[in-house]
């Protein structure tokens, strides 16, 4: 069985994540209802150690926050505030990183507590490195609205711990939207819209450049405490965090819904209902795995969709091809094309 959580587990810190939105909406002169307001929760709550979030309690709060301020920075702005954060000797960990590289790892190997509504990954293409993100307990409501959040987070933490601002470059499955003035003023103005994936790409030469705070013992201690007192039962992936990794692991293997129901602990009819509970389905996260399998494939191994299509279980490159275009808006020559316009303008 493959341990994760869902919109359902209840293991969030309520004085992190809630307790930082139940600031901003005070410092925005907003009564705390606005905040609560469909929720058991209140301001009692935020403060006390023992009070945890589920996933759709937080949505719930991001939700409403966004409600209640018509303002179009809210998302950069909570985003500037949350990493490396409050949560004690895992936050300690991050200021005390010793460069990009163990930062991000960090990141991805303790998203349950730093990132719990999407999840981060990396992914060399070419030259860069590529910090994107999937879906973890997100609504496509409110994803949009995350995904500014997130990469403001790692943005501002990057400036901060660097001593300098970073060149990201960053990419966003979405149309351009009205506020793009925001993106310019928190984000810089290296940001492309309609493209296959949300992600922050970086110059790899920046992964290993030295930070002043950087301390590998003290991230060591910080870390082993927080191993050691992590609760047994903790789970550090999402369920569609956790099937990503394990359908693009097995793309090869041609993966079906009852060979990974089951190796998830669950029948196939539990298990999609669990995936529709996250607004997806399972063809869905198969298809996310192999368009990611395949940009990886065309962009650092310079595969033909002959063999991407053979590697992929296609009858043939045609097939493939189709199923390609389907999953991304784009042909594999589409992207290819792309990715060759991506470096010439660089």
């Amino acid at each position: 069985m493959i341990p994760c959580y869902q919109t359902t587990t209840r293991f969030i810190p309520a004085r992190y994540q809630a307790a930082l939105l139940l600031e901003y909406t005070r410092s925005q002169d907003l009564d705390d209802q606005a905040l609560f307001q469909g929720t058991h929760l209140d301001a009692t709550a935020m403060v006390s150690e023992q009070s945890l979030l589920t996933p759709g309690e937080y949505l719930q709060l991001l939700h409403n926050l966004n409600q209640a301020l018509p303002s179009r920075d809210t998302s950069f702005m909570l985003g500037q505030q949350l990493l490396p954060g409050h949560l004690g000797n895992l936050s300690h960990a991050l200021l005390q990183a010793r460069n990009l590289r163990q930062a991000l790892d960090i990141l991805i190997c303790y998203q349950a507590w730093l990132s719990p509504l999407l999840a981060p990954h990396l992914m060399t293409l070419g030259d860069k490195t590529a910090l994107y993100w999937t879906d973890s307990c997100v609504t496509p409501r409110l994803r949009g609205f995350v995904v500014e959040m997130m990469m403001t987070a790692v943005s501002g933490m990057s400036r901060w711990l660097s001593g300098m601002r970073l060149p990201w470059q960053y990419r966003f499955n979405r149309t351009q939207p009205a506020y793009i003035e925001q993106y310019a003023v928190h984000l810089g103005t290296e940001t492309r819209f309609n493209d296959y994936f949300d992600a922050m790409l970086i110059d790899a030469e920046w992964l290993d450049q030295p930070w002043p705070r950087g301390n590998e013992m003290t991230v060591t201690l910080a870390l082993a405490a927080v191993e050691q007192h992590a609760p047994a039962e903790f789970c550090r992936q999402s369920l569609l965090a956790a099937l990503y990794d394990y359908l693009a692991a097995r793309i090869r293997l041609a993966p079906t819904l009852e060979r990974t129901s089951a190796d998830f602990g669950c029948s196939p009819a539990t298990f999609k209902r669990h995936l529709a509970q996250h607004h997806t389905h399972f063809q869905a996260e198969l298809d996310l795995a192999r368009a990611h399998v395949t940009l990886n494939m065309i962009n650092n191994q310079g595969y033909s969709n002959e063999q991407i299509a053979a590697y992929l279980g296609f009858h043939d490159a045609n097939n493939f091809r189709r199923s390609f275009k389907r999953w991304t808006g784009l042909t594999p020559s589409m992207l290819r094309a792309h990715l060759l316009d991506s470096r010439v303008l660089e």
